[in-house]
C-alpha cells in the first residue's frame, strides 16, 4: 500500500457537487492498494498513520499524533498513485489492484484506524473525486508498507513490527 499523508488545517472531498468527506484539523491520506497487499498491510499502515509524530507539541516540535492532537483523517483511494511513467508519455497501472481487490482493502484500512480510535471521513471509491484542502506546514509525507520486490512484482515479506 501506498500513502500520501497531509497534515492539514481542514480538508474535502466533494463527488457530484456532493461534499461526501470532511474533516477539521487532522491528515488527509491519498491511499494506494497495490498488486500483493492484502490485510497485513492494512493493519502496518494504519497502525503506522495513526502513531505518525507530525503535529507540533508545546515548544513546537513535531511530537505529537493525530489521536492526541484530537484530529481526524480524511482517507481518499487513488489508484493512480501506482502509476508507472518510466516509459511512454501515458502512465501505466499494472502495479495498481484491481478494483475489486482495491475497495476492500480502503474499507478495511479505514476499519482500521477507527479501531485505534481515529475519527475518519472518506471520499467515494472509483468516483471522479475532489479534494480540497489546507495543507499545515507544509508537512507531506509518503508511506509505503514495507514489500519485497522481485523485478516488477511484489513479493509478500515480513512486515515489521508496528
Amino acid at each position: 500500500m501506498r500513502a500520501v499523508v497531509q497534515r492539514v488545517r481542514h480538508a474535502r472531498v466533494d463527488v457530484g457537487g456532493e461534499t461526501v468527506g470532511k474533516i477539521g484539523p487532522g491528515l488527509l491520506i491519498l491511499l494506494g492498494v497495490g498488486t500483493g497487499d492484502g490485510h497485513r498491510e492494512c493493519v502496518w499502515l494504519a497502525d503506522r498513520v495513526a502513531k505518525l509524530r507530525i503535529f507540533p507539541d508545546d515548544a513546537g516540535k513535531m511530537n505529537l499524533d493525530v489521536r492526541t492532537v484530537g484530529g481526524s483523517v480524511l482517507v481518499v483511494s487513488q489508484f493512480t498513485l501506482y502509476g508507472d511513467c518510466t516509459s511512454g508519455r501515458r502512465p501505466g497501472f499494472s502495479q495498481a489492484a484491481r478494483p475489486e481487490v482495491a475497495s476492500p482493502l480502503v474499507n478495511q484500512f479505514v476499519e482500521e484506524l477507527v479501531a485505534l480510535g481515529v475519527p475518519v471521513a472518506t471520499g467515494r471509491f472509483g468516483a471522479d473525486m475532489q479534494v480540497e484542502l489546507v495543507n499545515d506546514g507544509p508537512v507531506t509525507l509518503i508511506m509505503d508498507t514495507p514489500l519485497k520486490t522481485s523485478g516488477n512484482t511484489p513479493v509478500e515479506g515480513e512486515l515489521p513490527k508496528p
